[in-house]
């Protein structure tokens, strides 16, 4: 599942990105209010996590404007800003929770579980489904005709990219952003190696085969292959 964390406090977000990694979601950090407002409006997620007090679009004016282009995503606001006007105008701007720093992080994962449940209004879905391969997100589960696929946490990270963008040629760069964190470097080869250990799971064994290879472009997932493919 993808995740916007929009947050300008370098520890805060950083801490809140690597534990909602840890906790399986795919990450994506904007560091300031105009780079969250163009992520939100142009990509898909399941969940934002927004801050108010951001340097130069504050939290507020990025939620009324999302909310007023007809975007439904959850909203969690996580802000120091803790008076009771405060929450209120948030919650009446159409932001779904509201919680104040400091916080643990345990509520903040807690919360975020229970909108994603709650899945009111959006596009989340609880599997993802192409040919016979099905991703079960909320236990971090993948089978194909049947047969329990052993992932590790990236690998399905990996694969949840490449099923939620199918059909679509994903660049080198792209995945390792959205999987790794990370600017691709041309002299580091992990994003084949993975996509080699992924295909091994995914296709060695079954047919049709999903993941291709367009050379010198990137990877994508599909049902059926062409000759750019391999």
């Amino acid at each position: 599942m993808r995740l916007l964390v929009v947050e300008d406090e370098v520890k805060t977000g950083d801490y809140v990105r690597q534990g909602l990694t840890e906790a399986g979601f795919m990450i994506t950090l904007a560091r300031n209010g105009l780079d969250g407002y163009h992520l939100a409006m142009t990509e898909q997620f399941e969940l934002i996590v927004l801050d108010v007090m951001l340097p130069d679009v504050d939290g507020w004016r990025i939620l009324r404007s999302f909310r007023e282009a007809g975007h439904q995503t959850p909203v969690l606001f996580l802000t120091a800003r803790d008076s009771v006007d405060d929450r209120v105008k948030g919650l009446e701007l159409g932001a779904d929770d509201y919680l104040v720093k400091p916080f643990a992080f345990a509520e903040l994962l807690a919360r975020i579980r229970t909108l994603l449940r709650r899945g009111s209004g959006s596009n989340l879905a609880s599997q993802l489904t192409i040919a016979d391969l099905i991703l079960d997100l909320p236990r971090r589960r993948a089978t194909r005709s049947g047969k329990k696929i052993a992932l590790s946490q990236k690998e399905f990270s990996l694969l949840e990219l490449l099923v939620r963008r199918q059909s679509e040629v994903l660049p080198r760069t792209l995945i390792a952003s959205q999987v790794w964190d990370m600017n691709f470097d041309s002299d580091t080869n992990v994003i084949d190696v993975a996509i080699r250990r992924l295909r091994a799971k995914v296709d060695d064994n079954f047919e049709p085969k999903l993941i291709h290879t367009v050379r010198g472009m990137g990877y994508k997932l599909d049902w059926e292959d062409d000759d750019a493919c391999g």
